[in-house]
């Protein structure tokens, strides 16, 4: 159980990742007309369309996590320490490469899970 930190990172990691071909690849047309539907309902304001996005995806994620875990507790913590990063790093430091953004978000994730379990 020692490295258990490292495989909620990892998988985690690779959620992020399924999700982004899983959107973007298989249900490209789903999500484009998904994000005009959520533009429309949300008072066609940009920034809460991306929160709302951020949302989905966090849940996406917690879906993910805690079954592969069994573990709705690991699930809420990844999805939320995903949710914190996605959105302070676009406040913050704006657009990122591919492999910046996975670096940030690994070494961020990690370091949150090696507080928790790693200790």
């Amino acid at each position: 159980m020692e490295l258990i930190w490292f495989y909620v990172a990892i998988v985690l990691a690779i959620s992020d990742i399924l999700h982004t071909q899983l959107m973007w690849k298989v249900l490209n047309n789903f999500y484009i007309i998904l994000g005009g539907l959520i533009y429309h309902s949300v008072d066609s304001s940009p920034w809460k369309t991306w929160v709302v996005h951020e949302l989905m995806e966090a849940a996406f994620h917690f879906v993910v996590l805690s079954i592969i875990f069994l573990s709705p507790t690991i699930g809420i913590i990844a999805a939320l320490i995903h949710f914190i990063i996605d959105v302070c790093h676009t406040v913050l430091i704006g657009h990122m490469g591919e492999i910046e953004h996975r670096a940030l978000h690994f070494i961020i994730e990690s370091f949150v899970f090696i507080l928790i379990y790693g200790l």
